[in-house]
């Protein structure tokens, strides 16, 4: 006599409603056999039914992940199937199937936009991040302003520290940059110069350059990347880590505990980092005046003190605080808005130096604009 195919699910009316038995273990292995008597299932059965489960034995999710599938792909929702007779455990297990049935999808389909969609998301991103510059600047200064009421919360020895950071460990970088840059500078204007016999005009245009536009630009640039980053990386990794939520359970503010420090240090730094960038510049033209061009130090520096008026190592030392103003505070906010994951640290970071290298160039236009409307 050959054995008995096993039945693992039954169908019957009462009462004129469609009643599925589900018998016997209902597990993964047996998934196969499961799937034939679904499909095999009289059509009333697929459009309401109670399940009853008085003579099932065992059940994972995997079975009844199938069964809810099956009366869904043919238009009968989870949420509509009765269960009658369901052992405890075996009623858990199917609610979280269905649970989990009707959960969104972890992560949506990805959507290409056009031309015009990627401007209108650019446009608002801008307005959005220049709203959370604004209120952040205006946090920033209510702060400062409590400061002048109250000077001792002043935190001196962060500053210091800060400074030496920013600035200090920040001047041979700076110094053999714009060296390079006055090297070259003087170098390839020279080169135009020989050509007509004026290479003393190379002194003229090298100490403008330098000191007026070059110097400031090459040191903002420079602290952007190197400080401005840093700024955001700690304050980023600070929050990551809850310290700053820690700051505030202890009554302090994070903008005066860990901003100001760093404003101050760097709007008072960066105009003697622009001086050492001039220094540094001239020395670089002082080099090619007298390697290439025949032009001794004594007679580059005669004719610098002549031609180079006071306004314009004034106007570039002038630009630096403002400068350094936005590149804190940007580098600062960046990092205040972190997210509590390492990605969102790297991502705010590419960002801060992004934003402080345009604003650098964007505020140096207004500057330009603004002097030339002045007549300095």
């Amino acid at each position: 006599m050959e054995p008995q195919t096993p039945t693992w699910i039954e169908h019957a009316v009462e009462h004129g409603v469609d009643v599925l038995y589900l018998q016997g273990p209902w597990r993964l292995a047996n998934l196969q056999g499961l799937a034939a008597e679904l499909a095999a299932l009289p059509e009333g059965a697929r459009s309401s039914c109670v399940v009853d489960g008085s003579r099932l034995r065992e059940l994972d999710t995997a079975a009844g992940f199938m069964l809810f599938q099956h009366l869904r792909e043919h238009g009968l929702c989870a949420d509509n199937v009765e269960l009658r007779a369901m052992q405890e455990r075996h009623q858990r297990l199917l609610a979280l199937v269905r649970e989990r049935m009707q959960a969104p999808p972890i992560k949506a389909r990805s959507r290409h936009l056009g031309p015009v969609q990627h401007v209108g998301v650019a446009v608002t991103d801008l307005i959005g991040t220049l709203a959370s510059h604004s209120a952040f600047m205006g946090a920033v200064t209510l702060e400062v302003l409590a400061l002048l009421r109250r000077p001792r919360l002043f935190r001196f020895g962060a500053t210091v520290s800060q400074f030496e950071s920013v600035v200090l460990d920040g001047i041979p970088i700076v110094a053999l940059v714009t060296f390079l840059i006055g090297v070259v500078f003087a170098y390839l204007l020279g080169l135009q110069a020989l050509q007509f016999g004026a290479t003393i005009f190379v002194v003229d245009g090298v100490g403008l350059a330098i000191t007026r536009e070059l110097s400031p630009i090459l040191v903002a640039v420079i602290v952007a990347g190197r400080s401005g980053a840093a700024f955001t990386a700690q304050i980023g990794s600070m929050k990551v880590q809850e310290e700053t939520d820690a700051i505030r359970t202890l009554g302090l503010s994070p903008i005066q505990v860990l901003v100001i420090p760093r404003l101050f240090a760097i709007v008072l730094g960066l105009p003697l980092m622009v001086f050492v960038g001039n220094l540094a510049g001239i020395a670089g033209g002082v080099l090619i005046g007298a390697t290439q061009l025949d032009i001794s130090p004594t007679a580059f520096l005669s004719r610098l003190r002549t031609t180079l008026d006071i306004s314009a190592p004034i106007v570039g030392m002038a630009k630096a605080p403002v400068f350094a103003a936005f590149i804190a505070l940007i580098a600062c906010r960046m990092g205040m808005a972190v997210e509590r994951d390492a990605r969102s640290v790297g991502e705010n970071t590419t960002s801060t130096v992004v934003q402080s290298i345009v604003w650098v160039i964007v505020l140096d236009a207004v500057f330009a604009v603004v002097l030339q409307k002045l007549g300095v």
